[in-house]
This record gives structure tokens, sequence and C-alpha cells, in this order.
């Protein structure tokens, strides 16, 4: 259990936050061995209307999409649907004859891209940059941005196939790079399993759950609950923001066309739980078993190379983790710069969703926000050293 002084602590350094206006507002929860042992709300969610953050305030999720995408393919790696080194081109035929940027030529792909490369993130795949990789993806990602509100949005299939016809920053397993991987294994999900992503989640793991809020939109009857999104205005305050980005409708106010593997959910921190949840259970939850226990084994396990570790390590809030199927694991704490626990793993979001689970302790931590390019902030890594301290 948490003590006195450490929620004191909590709130206190919450509050902090809010009125230095690192954030608007935002929740905190923590769960040991099933039970949940603090939550904390405070700040708005809404600052032109003064509604404030409560416990079921819906929030933007973000990358940490990602994990929840990892997962639902590791349904089908337990199911004998998909072999984690089949070629991403068997699904998708835009990955077919795939070339890689070398020295300013383009070359062809020395193997071809395979699931276990999306899920380490060593794809070649990228979210923008200087080469041609980088500029391609970007853009593409402006154009499903453009047609988001017209009469013909890009669907997932046809976005992540013209993904696909891209050449890639470098050659398949030869590197690390953050990128577009999960988008790309949520379409595979959806050529799988003959369902749209969103369907196929609600069906095997939503509805399972009982994680009722979460979804790639938000239906008029839950939009109230929605926050807003703020960003540093460049005066030391927060101004509104509304921007649609990777695809993501911002209002998330329809059933989009594409849904975004790697970053088109929303959820509650409470339904975010259940997910965290289920899998510091060894994949099961309230008797409801989602994954066989040595399935989430493999899902949170570190699986990169020593030579793929190199691009990794230059992400230095990072140190002393290595990555694994869209998750941080951490495997040299002495080299983190926070306090950590061997073997925890998690995920954060753009807009700074972020959960944290703990195996050693039985430890489940999960904070939401709604902050544009927030990541991991300062304010989450002070929240949970608070609590791997009193633990």
């Amino acid at each position: 259990m948490l003590d006195q002084i450490a929620i004191r602590q909590l709130q206190e350094t919450l509050r902090a936050g809010i009125d230095n206006h690192e954030v608007a507002g935002g929740n905190l929860l923590v769960i040991k061995d099933g039970s949940e042992i603090f939550y904390h709300e405070d700040g708005l969610a809404d600052r032109e209307a003064g509604n404030p953050v409560t416990r079921n305030s819906i929030f933007r999720l973000y990358s940490f999409t990602k994990p929840i995408t990892a997962t639902a393919a590791m349904l089908l790696v337990e199911r004998g649907k998909i072999d984690l080194f089949d070629p991403v081109s068997k699904f998708l035929p835009g990955f077919k004859n795939q070339k890689v940027e070398q020295d300013g030529r383009l070359v062809p792909v020395a193997r071809e891209v395979n699931l276990h490369d999306l899920l380490s993130m060593t794809s070649g795949l990228t979210y923008g940059g200087t080469d041609k990789a980088g500029q391609e993806t970007d853009a593409l990602f402006r154009e499903i941005d453009r047609r988001l509100l017209g009469e013909s949005p890009m669907s997932t299939l046809e976005a992540m196939n013209r993904l696909g016809e891209i050449p890639l920053s470098f050659q398949p397993g030869s590197a690390w790079q953050y990128g577009t991987s999960a988008d790309v294994l949520g379409a595979v999900v959806e050529v799988v399993s003959g369902m749209r992503l969103g369907e196929f989640m609600q069906r095997e793991l939503f509805e399972p759950l009982g994680m009722q809020d979460t979804a790639f939109w938000v239906a008029d009857a839950q939009r109230d609950r929605l926050v807003s999104t703020y960003a540093d205005d460049g005066q030391g305050g927060l101004t509104l923001y509304t921007g649609n980005n990777l695809g993501i409708v911002h209002r998330m106010d329809r059933d989009p066309a594409f849904e975004s593997g790697g970053a088109g959910l929303a959820s509650t921190i409470d339904d975010a739980s259940k997910f965290t949840r289920m899998l510091l259970g060894g994949g099961s939850l309230g008797g409801v078993q989602i994954l066989r226990p040595r399935t989430v084994d493999y899902l949170t396990t570190a699986t990169l190379t020593a030579a793929q570790q190199k691009n990794f390590d230059g992400w230095h809030t990072l140190r002393g983790h290595s990555y694994g199927n869209f998750m941080r694991i951490m495997t040299d704490g002495t080299k983190a710069g926070i306090l950590s626990s061997p073997g925890e793993y998690g995920w954060d979001g753009w807009l700074g969703a972020y959960f944290g689970n703990f195996p050693k302790e039985g430890l489940s931590f999960l904070f939401m926000v709604n902050k544009k390019d927030a990541g991991t902030m300062p304010l989450t890594r002070k929240l949970r050293n608070i609590v791997l301290s009193s633990i």
C-alpha cells in the first residue's frame, strides 16, 4: 500500500504540473496484486468549458494503441493463424518487390519485411525524416489527413498497401527505428481475421475484458467525456490543440475508414487498466482468458539483437531499456534515469497516455493526459518515481 506521505506527494506533484501549465489535467491509477491502491484526478478535461477530469474521462491513446495491436497479433499467433516470419507481402501486396535507399540510390531488399520485423520496429519503416522513406511517408500521411473528412477517406488496407510501395530506410532486420510498423500490423490483422481491426479488437479483447469505452472513435453518447488536447503556447502557458495527426480524426466523431493500429484508439483509465491487468495476470482477468501465459511471456520480452539495440540506445530517456512487441522492456536499471524494476514493460502515447507494468511487484501504473508532444514527460517520471520508491 502507499502511505500517506506518498499519497500527498503524488497529489502535490500532479497539482504542480497543472499549476505550471505542463498539463491541463489528468488522472493516475495504481494497481497492486489485482487491487487498486491509489487513484487520483485533478485539473480540467476542457479548460474552455471548465469541465474537470473525471474517472470516466476519455483520452486519446495514440501510441498506447501499439501494445494492444501487438496483443491482437499474438492472438493470431497462438491460434496458428500467422507465423511471425511470414512476409508482410503475403497479406499486403503493396509490400512486394520493395526497395531500400542506400547511398542515395534504391536497391532491392536483401529479404522481405516480415511480421517479426514489424513487432520489433526493425522493418525499415519510419514516421518521417529527410531520406526518401521519410519524405514519402510524410507525404502519404498528409494525403490520409487531407482525405479524412472528405467523401473518399483512405481505408486501412489502401493506406498500408500504399505505404508498402515507399522505399525503406534500411534493410529489414538490420536496425531499429520507431515508425509505422504497428499500422501495418493492424492491416495484417484485418486481412487474416477477415474483420476490420476495430471489430476484431472489440470481439476478442474489449468485449471479453469489459472495456466499454475503448474504440477507434467516440460515439455521440460518450462525446461529452472526451477530453480536450492542449499544447504549449510558447509563453509558458497552454493553448487548445485541434489538429488531425497520423491519420487520426482529432474530434473522433466518426467511425474512421483508416483504423490506425499504431495510434487510433481512445479509452478511459479504467478500461486501459483492464488491458494492463490482463497482461500482468498472464493473459487472464476476472476468469476470462485472452492469451495463454507463455504468449504473454513472449509479448513482454525484449527481442532486439545487439546490432538493433544500438539505435534504440540513442533514445536517451529510455536508456536501460530494450524493446519488443511495441513496448519498452527494462533490462538494466543501472543505466536508467528512473527508479525501475527488472522486466518492467509498457509504452506511452504522443499525447501522454502512459502505462508501466511491473511483474516483480505485481504492479500496474497508469497516467492519462492529453498534451501535444507529451510522450513520457518529466511529470510522468516524477509520479512513477514516487510510486516505485514507496512500494
